[in-house]
């Protein structure tokens, strides 16, 4: 009793001490600190960084007929099999993009208030300049994100978001509508106008006075590279503007949306050939571009140095030490849990090594010897039964009569296709419990092949397989230099390339499924199939081999209704704002 007289002593004392219960006024800082405080309006803009979505994988393509998920409480599985609602969007952008649109009008708002050097006013507005122009980049990014998302018609329109370009604060009206698809991507031109003004083509150390723009005349190199140099790779530049705006553009001239809106495919092809010109037109391709995650011989990640890119990419996140995706993706007897099984539709696409698809008899393809004389990306990028995988080169048995919890369907965390995913995986991490290894990683933000797929797709829309719009390439010749570099057809000339080339409709669907291919468990399937407004309900189908007998399986039915090209408005939003239309049949 003692003990405790003391103690509500000690409480009621301590109670009694205002020091103790009001925090210093110190400690209560105010937004009008920004001004004075650079880092905290920096840490404004570096709010809209963090959430870029390409910082992780979604891996969208288990949605789509590119691959199952063996985890079945997967939300993208459940989405796929009928249980997409407003409700529950797992590829939901409106809350995280619509978040970075609001620090980022902040912060655009309130830059030019800000004091980045007191000392020097030409190196101050260099900083206010570059930030800004950051801040405009990453919010065109992030509308189209949202348009991509949540775009839609609503009535006999097609909408894009709520158009908010200041900073939203207690007293706003909250209840605005959505604004039309057009005007959304208007914005989103603008604001990439606005960050290539501001920004340079990349962030590099410069040695003369002669590289500094006329803007900055008399301005010290030193003094430049402080605010433009190498040290700034990764952040926001003119070159990634042009190249997401290639991006919006892309979709904004797909079927789905083309009819609510002003961009051509001749736009699309252009902006394109904007970003493919400046990585040295069709030769930039990077010949070792298929290999750009991989460590051992295709290493193209450990001798990266700070900031820099291999040729294949743009723009990445930082490089990060682990061994995350083994986990989730290796097999089980490489101690991983095999979630992504891409499906049987994927293998299929894969054309033979000659260029052929394998349902032209042209091809050569044999039913009993089916991964035989195959594109090389095929074991390149999937675990194939009899494949070799991991740090010490395991076969890989998915067939259901070898014992081994890598067969079809065997455990949990065994294939529910008759393969695993290989590609974004380093084979030199072991993931065994008692001699882990982690490895280099990181997400690339954009690549550049996905760029010279889009010119390909716009230029063959705008102009036909073989006209160059002016350009020095054309669609047919950014294709056959992707075959290429994939060891397509290079015994025969590519036949079928050559055979198609002058067939629009043909090198549509050459254009889509190289796409396809490139692309696979990147995160592009999802949303290519919505955009083009294609077939959403392929049946995902895997295989079932046993005694060398190869049998096509139904794995998994997909229950998209046609509305679902366009993705909902969440329900909560429009429950909370009656301005807000939600799409058609949400």
């Amino acid at each position: 009793m003692k003990r405790i007289s003391i103690l509500l002593i000690t409480v009621f004392a301590l109670c009694g001490c205002k020091k103790f219960v009001e925090p210093a006024l110190q400690n209560n800082g105010k937004f009008e600190n920004i001004y004075d405080e650079p880092l905290l309006a920096h840490g404004l803009l570096l709010n809209g960084y963090t959430r870029i979505p390409t910082n992780g994988w979604t891996f969208s393509d288990v949605a789509t007929d590119n691959a199952v998920s063996n985890d079945l409480n997967s939300g993208l599985s459940k989405i796929a099999t009928g249980q997409w609602t407003a409700s529950f969007n797992p590829l939901d952008q409106w809350t995280n993009s619509k978040a970075a649109i609001q620090y980022l009008n902040m912060f655009l708002t309130e830059a030019d208030k800000v004091t980045f050097d007191a000392l020097d006013p030409k190196l101050n507005q260099m900083f206010k300049d570059r930030l800004k122009g950051e801040g405009y980049g990453l919010r065109a990014m992030f509308m189209y994100y949202m348009l991509q998302a949540h775009g839609g018609k609503a009535g006999g329109e097609l909408l894009g978001f709520p158009l908010l370009l200041q900073p939203e604060n207690p007293s706003s009206d909250f209840n605005q509508p959505r604004a039309k698809f057009d005007d959304c991507m208007k914005q989103i031109y603008a604001d990439l106008d606005q960050a290539e003004e501001l920004l340079p083509l990349d962030y590099r150390d410069i040695s003369s006075p002669s590289d500094i723009p006329v803007k900055y005349n008399g301005v010290a190199t030193e003094t430049y590279n402080r605010v433009f140099g190498r040290l700034f790779s990764q952040r926001f530049t003119a070159r990634i503007a042009k190249a997401i705006r290639a991006k919006a553009a892309l979709m904004a001239a797909s079927p789905a949306f083309a009819e609510g809106s002003s961009t051509t495919w001749e736009n699309a092809a252009n902006f394109a050939a904007a970003v493919i010109d400046l990585n040295g037109g069709v030769n930039g391709l990077a010949a070792n571009g298929l290999t750009w995650y991989a460590g051992g011989s295709g290493n193209q990640i450990d001798g990266l140095g700070s900031g820099a890119n291999p040729a294949e990419v743009m723009w990445r996140t930082s490089i990060g030490q682990n061994s995350d995706l083994e986990a989730s993706h290796f097999p089980p007897t490489l101690s991983g849990s095999g979630r992504l099984n891409p499906t049987q539709n994927l293998v299929n696409a894969f054309p033979a090594v000659n260029g052929y698809p394998i349902d032209n008899t042209a091809s050569g393809y044999n039913e009993a010897t089916p991964y035989a004389n195959r594109d090389p990306r095929l074991a390149l990028y999937i675990v194939l039964n009899g494949s070799t995988a991991g740090p010490g080169s395991t076969v890989i048995y998915t067939a259901t009569d070898r014992n081994t919890n890598d067969g079809l369907n065997k455990v949990e965390t065994s294939t529910r296709t008759g393969y695993y995913m290989r590609k974004l995986l380093r084979q030199d991490v072991n993931r065994n419990s008692s001699s882990i290894s982690n490895q280099k990683h990181y997400n690339p933000h954009i690549r550049y092949t996905e760029i010279y797929l889009s010119y390909a797709e716009a230029a063959n829309e705008a102009w036909g397989p073989l006209a160059t719009g002016g350009h020095s390439y054309s669609a047919y010749d950014v294709i056959k230099k992707i075959r290429q570099r994939a060891g397509i057809g290079l015994n025969n000339g590519d036949a079928y390339l050559e055979s198609i080339k002058g067939d629009k409709n043909a090198m549509r669907t050459l254009i889509r499924n190289e796409r396809r291919l490139e692309l696979c468990f990147e995160g592009f399937r999802f949303w290519d199939l919505r955009r083009w407004n294609a077939n959403l309900n392929e049946p995902a189908l895997g295989v079932n081999i046993t005694q060398s007998t190869y049998t096509q399986i139904n794995v998994e039915n997909r229950a998209y209704a046609s509305f679902m090209n366009y993705g909902p408005v969440p329900y909560s939003e429009i429950l909370k704002f009656k301005a807000l239309q939600q799409n058609n049949g949400w």
